[in-house]
This record gives structure tokens, C-alpha cells and sequence, in this order.
């Protein structure tokens, strides 16, 4: 009796130590993923340079990147549950890890942003698939913890990445920016397939993949995404036609959704209220996040009179705080739960949106700096508790697919907030161009952004604290993939 109890503690022990590497791998999966999104942008005016190309040119090596991410991510989510998820996370990070060699190496421009879009394909299967492995990682009551820390390392990648770039750039030239990739993607590729949990057997039947859904979603999403990013925040009849273009693809795609016997993604998932609010909530408030991002740098360097460094240090006060209260949000919600979480969450960043909203100049940057905390901190507590709502009780065959579908509302939202919240900021200052507004023009356009993004945040605590009033529905049974 006494060996057999220290064989089950071994095997315990042996069984937590195999699952902490596994979600390190993931934690990792996920930091490079983020990390690709913001360390190119430092590098823009080095390659403009260098290729002696426009700086329009030069935007398309993080376009190509966040093209490639929104157009696919659904589709290898729900690619890695028919083929296996291990398998095809492993395949993820090895195209990442490859096509960053070729951007760091690459003679001409054009073959730099064809590389940043093959890696904007691995970084959609990283994301899609880190948080679809959660449930198969760890317990089911430690899902707030696990999500908390990805989206630590998110926020860490995101923060990292611009000073990073710029250390990089000065110490190595701008090819470094993509080489620091391959010595971490080959450790990510290493970990996990030495710890992640093996895919299972395929089933007898194969389920066959919905190619035309996957085109026409894809084509909808780039679509959509170019259109509100194309011309830097100004519509023009491009941005127009691209926007019927994306009308027009979701339609379709709906149709095509309703007549394929194995739809890319079942309409039916959307019955469910706690479904479609925690993913109307999640584009909604990444769209105020966005609103920091943007409106911030003109309102610290315009209205309060700060340089360039000084900038720059108060904006990395957001991913600093984010960096700081992700794993211990987590926590909380495995504590508390994920409906009181998702509230406050809410409600905290309502606030912080509100007092920016009424800000007085005459506080300065404190006055900026503390509501920009609350509701960075806020947000961390919301994308724990709203994750692990969406992902806890999704059965193993749909994991892949919702994974996709939350990461892709989250890029909306972002992609959304930058033009739209953008939008309404210019329009507020009532000036020709930003830059030549005055600073209580500025800092009054600030408030009215932020005035809109708190009503946008009060928006999605009514779709969370409607969806309550419905009885919750399962996910869709294992048969149904």
C-alpha cells in the first residue's frame, strides 16, 4: 500500500510537471504571436530607408501580417479539430519560424511582406490553438488561471515588442526584428511536442473541411479588414467598396454556412445568449482598448506638452499594468467565478472610460495615467473571465473553431477601434489634420472619444447582463462535428 501511494504521488507530480510545460509552451506559442504584431511597426521608417520605398509601401509588412491573421484564424481553428490539434500547432510555429528566417534575410521588399503574411498564418494557428489546448491542460477549475496567464504573455509581447524593436535595430539593423524569432520558435516547437497531450485517433468517418465557407469567410474578413484600415482613417470610395464587398461575402457565406454538410462554422452555436454576448462584448471593448492606443500619443504630446521619450514611457504604463494583473486576474475568476467577473470587468473599465471622458487638463499626466490603469486592469479581468466563459465547457470537437471565433472578435474589435475611434477623434478636433489642432482642441476631442467608448462599454454590460436572463445552452455534442 505504501509503494503503490508513492507510485500515484510520482506519477502526480510527474503529470503537474508535464502540464506546467505544456501551458509554458503555450504561454510561449502565444508571446510570439504578439509579439509579431507590435515589434515591425518600429521598423517601418528603417525599411523605408533601406528598400528607399513610400512609407505606404512599407505598412504592408504589418498589414500583410494582420490580413493573414483575421482572414484565417477561424478557419485553422477549426482545421486543427478535424486534423488534430498538436500536430497542426506544431506546423503553426514552424511556418512562423520559417517565414520569420525569410523576412530577417529576405533582398527585396515585396518578398519581406509575403514572408510577414506566411507569418501571420502561423501566428492565427498559434492563437486559435494555445487557448483551444487549455481544457486538455489543465483542470477545469484552474481555466481563469491558465487564461490569465496567456493573456499575460500576451500583453508582454504586445508591450515588449516596440522597445524591443528598437534595441534590436540599433544594436543589429532591422533584420534582428525577425531573427529573434527562430531561437524562440524552435523552443515553442520543441515543448510542445514533448508535453502537449497527443492528438487522438482520427475517426473513421472523416469529416470533410468546408473549403468554400473557408474562402468566402476569408475574403469577407480581408475585405473588411482593409476597408477600415486602407487611407489611415479617411473614407474614400475604396474604403466604401471594400465595406459592400465584406456585406456582400458575409451574406454569401451565411448562405454557403446553411447548405454545407459540414459547415467551417455552425450558425446554430450562436442560439446561445452567454455565446453571442461574451463575443459581442469581447469586439466591443477591444475597440475602447484601441482608443488609448490611438488617441493617447496625440493627447500626451499635444495637450500636455510631452516629448517624444516621455510619450512613449507613459504609453508603456497600459501593458506594464496589463503584464502585472493577467495572471492574478485569472486567479480571481477561478475564485469568484466568470459572470461576477465579467461584469466588473465591465464595470471597471466603464469607469475608466467615464473619468477619461470628464478628465480636467490641469491634472496632467497622472490624471491621465491612473484611469488609463483602471481600465487596462479592467480589461485583464475581463479577458480572463470572458475566455474562460467562452472556452471551459466547449466540447473537445468545437474547441478549435470557438477559439478562432473569440481571438477573431477580439482583432476586430482592435482593427475597428483604430479606424473608427480614430475617426471619431479626428472629426471631434474639428480640424483639417490632427497634428495641427490645437491642445484644448485636443483634449477636448479626447474626452468625447472616450465619452463614445465608455457608452460602448455600457453596451456590452447590457449584452452580458441580458444574455443571463436566458437559459444557458450546452455547446454543440461531439457528433456534431
Amino acid at each position: 500500500m505504501i509503494r503503490f501511494s508513492q507510485d500515484h504521488a510520482t506519477e502526480r507530480v510527474q503529470s503537474t510537471r508535464a502540464a506546467s510545460w505544456a501551458l509554458a509552451g503555450l504561454s510561449l506559442s502565444m508571446l510570439l504571436s504578439s509579439l509579431g504584431t507590435s515589434i515591425a511597426n518600429v521598423a517601418l521608417p528603417t525599411l523605408a530607408s533601406d528598400f528607399q520605398a513610400t512609407f505606404p509601401a512599407v505598412q504592408w509588412v504589418v498589414l500583410a501580417y494582420l490580413l493573414a491573421i483575421t482572414s484565417s484564424i477561424v478557419s485553422v481553428g477549426r482545421l486543427g479539430d478535424l486534423v488534430g490539434r498538436r500536430r497542426l500547432l506544431g506546423a503553426g510555429i514552424v511556418v512562423f519560424t520559417a517565414a520569420s528566417v525569410v523576412s530577417g534575410i529576405a533582398p527585396a521588399l515585396w518578398l519581406v511582406i509575403a514572408a510577414r503574411a506566411a507569418q501571420g498564418l502561423g501566428a492565427a494557428v498559434m492563437m486559435a490553438l494555445t487557448m483551444a489546448f487549455v481544457a486538455e491542460v489543465v483542470p477545469k477549475a484552474k481555466t481563469g488561471s491558465a487564461m490569465g496567464l496567456l493573456g499575460t504573455t500576451s500583453a508582454i509581447g504586445t508591450g515588449l515588442g516596440p522597445s524591443l524593436g528598437g534595441a534590436l535595430i540599433d544594436s543589429f539593423g532591422w533584420r534582428a526584428v525577425f531573427l529573434v524569432n527562430v531561437p524562440l520558435g524552435l523552443l515553442a516547437v520543441l515543448l510542445a511536442y514533448r508535453f502537449l497531450p497527443a492528438d487522438r485517433p482520427a475517426p473513421a468517418k472523416r469529416v470533410a473541411f468546408d473549403h468554400a465557407g473557408t474562402v468566402l469567410l476569408a475574403m469577407t474578413l480581408a475585405a473588411y479588414a482593409l476597408a477600415v484600415t486602407l487611407g489611415r482613417g479617411h473614407f474614400g470610395v475604396k474604403n466604401v467598396a471594400l465595406l459592400l464587398a465584406a456585406g456582400i461575402g458575409a451574406a454569401l457565406f451565411l448562405v454557403a454556412e446553411t447548405k454545407a454538410a459540414s459547415p467551417l462554422v455552425r450558425l446554430a452555436m450562436f442560439r446561445d445568449a452567454a455565446l453571442s454576448a461574451s463575443l459581442a462584448a469581447n469586439v466591443l471593448v477591444s475597440t475602447v482598448l484601441m482608443s488609448t492606443l490611438v488617441v493617447g500619443p496625440f493627447y500626451l504630446a499635444r495637450a500636455l506638452g510631452l516629448d517624444v521619450g516621455s510619450v512613449g514611457m507613459v504609453m508603456s504604463v497600459g501593458p506594464i499594468v496589463a503584464a502585472l494583473t493577467g495572471f492574478p486576474a485569472g486567479r480571481i475568476v477561478d475564485r469568484f467565478g466568470t459572470r461576477r467577473m465579467t461584469i466588473a470587468g465591465l464595470g471597471g473599465i466603464a469607469l475608466g472610460a467615464t473619468i477619461l471622458g470628464v478628465l480636467p487638463a490641469p491634472l496632467g499626466v497622472a490624471g491621465y495615467v491612473a484611469p488609463v490603469a483602471l481600465v487596462t486592469a479592467s480589461y485583464a479581468l475581463f479577458q480572463a473571465a470572458n475566455n474562460t466563459a467562452v472556452m471551459r465547457d466547449v466540447v473537445s470537437s468545437q474547441r478549435g473553431v470557438v477559439s478562432g471565433t473569440l481571438n477573431l472578435s477580439r482583432n476586430l474589435g482592435l482593427i475597428t477601434g483604430a479606424s473608427a475611434m480614430g475617426a471619431v477623434f479626428a472629426l471631434a478636433t474639428g480640424a483639417d489634420d490632427v497634428t495641427t489642432a490645437s491642445p484644448p482642441a485636443i483634449a477636448a476631442a479626447m474626452r468625447i472619444t472616450f465619452a463614445v467608448a465608455a457608452a460602448l462599454v455600457l453596451l456590452a454590460l447590457a449584452c452580458v447582463a441580458a444574455s443571463h436572463a436566458f437559459p444557458a445552452r450546452s455547446r454543440l455534442p461531439d457528433a456534431a462535428a
